[in-house]
C-alpha cells in the first residue's frame, strides 16, 4: 500500500485544485493521500468527491502554522474535526496575519524588483491561504527568479532583507488546539535545515507532553543523518513515524509518492482522530 501523508492544492500553494490533486495521485499510483493545505481545511469537500471516484482513499488533513520560542514550525493534523471553534479560530488568526505579512513583503521588494500586489493575488487565484508562495510565484511570472525554489533562495529567505514575520501559535498550543479538536499531530519536517533554524531535540519532549503524536521523519529535506536523529527522537518518545511528499504541483519538483508512510501507522492514526478516512 502507497500511502503519502503530506499534499498541498490551490487551496492553499499547491498548483492543481483539491480535485486535480486526488487525479494526479490516482495517476501515480497511490492507495492514500493525505490532503495538508496550509492553515485551511477548504479543499475537503472537492477532495473527497474525487477521491471516491477515482478509488483514492482520502485522509483529510491540515499543515498548521506555529512557532518555538521564535523558531517557525509546521504541524501536519489529521483527521480534525474542521468546525472545533479553537483551532478554526487559531487557523483564521494566522490566514489574516500570512496575508497581511505577504502585503507587508511586497511593499518592500517593490522598492527593488518589478512586483505589485496584484501580481500576487493573480497568482493567488482562489486561494484560501495567500503567502509567500503567491509572491514566489508572482517573481517568476515578472521574471525576477527562475522558479519558487530560487525566489525562497535568496529573496525570500527568513534572514532576508524582506523578510516580515507573521503571527502563529505558540506549538505546544498548536498541538493542544490540534488534540482538543480530535486530531493526530505530527511535526512537519522538523530536521528541514536547510529551510532556516530548526528546533532543538528538548522541544519534542515538550510537545510529546502537550500530545504530539508523531514525527514526519521521511521527507525529501531530510538529510540521512537528520532522518537517523528524528529516528532515534521518536523512538524514545514513542511517537509515531510518517513520511510524505510535501508535494505542491508545479510550484515544487516534489513529486507524490517520493516519501512514504507505514500501513499500520496510518492505521494508529485512523484509530485516534475524530473524522473518518474517505474510501
Amino acid at each position: 500500500m502507497r500511502i503519502d501523508l503530506h499534499a498541498h492544492s490551490s487551496a492553499s500553494d499547491g498548483t492543481q485544485s483539491p480535485a486535480e490533486l486526488v487525479a494526479a495521485a490516482a495517476r501515480a499510483g497511490l492507495d492514500v493521500l493525505a490532503l495538508t493545505d496550509h492553515d485551511t481545511t477548504v479543499g475537503w469537500a472537492p477532495a473527497a468527491l474525487a477521491a471516491a471516484e477515482h478509488g483514492v482513499a482520502l485522509v483529510r488533513g491540515t499543515e498548521v502554522s506555529a512557532r518555538w520560542r521564535g523558531v517557525s514550525v509546521h504541524l501536519l493534523s489529521y483527521l480534525q474535526d474542521p468546525t472545533h471553534p479553537a483551532l478554526v479560530a487559531e487557523l483564521e488568526a494566522t490566514r489574516h496575519a500570512r496575508l497581511t505579512r505577504a502585503e507587508r513583503m511586497v511593499d518592500l521588494l517593490a522598492a527593488d524588483v518589478p512586483i505589485t500586489w496584484d501580481d500576487v493575488l493573480a497568482q493567488a487565484g482562489d486561494a484560501v491561504t495567500v503567502g509567500r508562495p503567491h509572491v514566489a510565484d508572482a517573481l517568476v511570472a515578472n521574471g525576477v527568479v527562475p522558479d519558487r525554489d530560487a525566489a525562497f533562495a535568496h529573496l525570500l529567505r527568513a534572514d532576508g532583507p524582506y523578510h516580515v514575520p507573521h503571527y502563529a501559535p505558540a506549538a505546544a498550543d498548536a498541538v493542544r488546539a490540534i488534540v482538543a479538536a480530535g486530531g493526530v499531530a505530527v511535526f512537519a519536517h522538523p530536521g528541514a535545515d536547510a529551510r532556516g533554524r530548526i528546533v532543538p531535540d528538548e522541544t519534542f519532549d515538550e510537545l510529546a507532553a502537550a500530545g504530539l503524536a508523531g514525527l514526519e521523519v521521511d521527507h525529501r529535506d531530510h538529510s540521512p543523518a537528520q532522518r537517523e536523529r528524528l529516528r532515534a527522537i521518536a523512538d524514545r518518545l514513542g511517537l509515531l513515524v510518517t513520511g510524505g511528499s510535501d508535494y505542491h504541483g508545479a510550484g515544487k519538483v516534489n513529486a507524490l509518492g517520493e516519501n512514504l508512510t507505514r500501513p499500520e501507522i496510518l492505521a494508529v492514526i485512523e484509530e485516534r482522530g475524530t473524522s473518518d478516512v474517505v474510501r
